[in-house]
């Protein structure tokens, strides 16, 4: 059993992590995020979707790639574009909304989407109530997660400690920053088990059943 014991604040990324990658939500995103570089690029699609993958490799969105390359992008155009996706793949989730509630303390998400994409998501999964506040890439300055800063600025707005604080990630990438500052880390997703690297604290593949299965603060287990 999961001694979480010393965890107050439960942080979680939103996009393949309170969903399973398998909804292909974000194969939808990735499409239109392709589309939208054709447009202002216009380059081929199989061009656009290399441009497009290179900048979230090097910085760590599309957007924020678009932003550092000087294409003249709305930032809100863009999150408001690419997030007009069918949601009809996810479904209410009351194994899900059982373990978040039943965590002691504060729960925000904290995603590099839009603050309306993390609403639609949470709503369509019936969850939305279980969360205090969404940490959104616009209140992040358009800075991407895995940037140290825009953990810090997160952290800063919502006062959280780092040692009470448990981050639950579907990136590994993203929990480096996370484990550097103090916080217990979590990798969530298929290849969460594969994962070998030190700043993982704890693994799982079903996030349902290991927030019900963890030990937390005030409970009987």
């Amino acid at each position: 059993m999961t001694d979480l014991t010393h965890i107050d604040t439960w942080l979680f990324d939103l996009d393949n992590t309170l969903y399973p990658v398998e909804s292909e939500v974000m194969t939808l995103v990735a499409g239109r995020m392709t589309d939208f570089m054709e447009k202002i690029t216009g380059l081929p699609r199989d061009q656009a979707r290399a441009i497009q993958k290179r900048y979230y490799e090097e910085h760590g969105t599309t957007l924020a790639g678009l932003m550092a390359n000087n294409h003249g992008v709305d930032p809100e155009d863009f999150l408001t574009t690419v997030h007009d996706i069918s949601l009809d793949a996810l479904s209410p989730d009351p194994a899900l909304l059982a373990g978040l509630q039943r965590l002691p303390g504060r729960r925000l998400v904290f995603t590099n989407g839009s603050a309306a994409h993390a609403v639609r998501v949470l709503e369509r999964m019936e969850i939305a109530h279980a969360f205090e506040d969404i940490f959104h890439i616009a209140a992040a300055d358009y800075i991407p997660k895995p940037a140290r800063s825009t953990f810090e600025k997160m952290m800063t707005l919502h006062a959280v400690g780092a040692e009470g604080a448990a981050f639950f990630e579907d990136s590994e990438k993203n929990l480096a920053p996370a484990a550097e500052l103090g916080m217990t880390t979590v990798l969530v997703g298929p290849h969460a088990a594969a994962s070998t690297a030190a700043f993982i604290n704890h693994r799982t593949n079903d996030l349902a059943a290991f927030l019900n299965g963890a030990r937390v603060r005030g409970s009987d287990a």
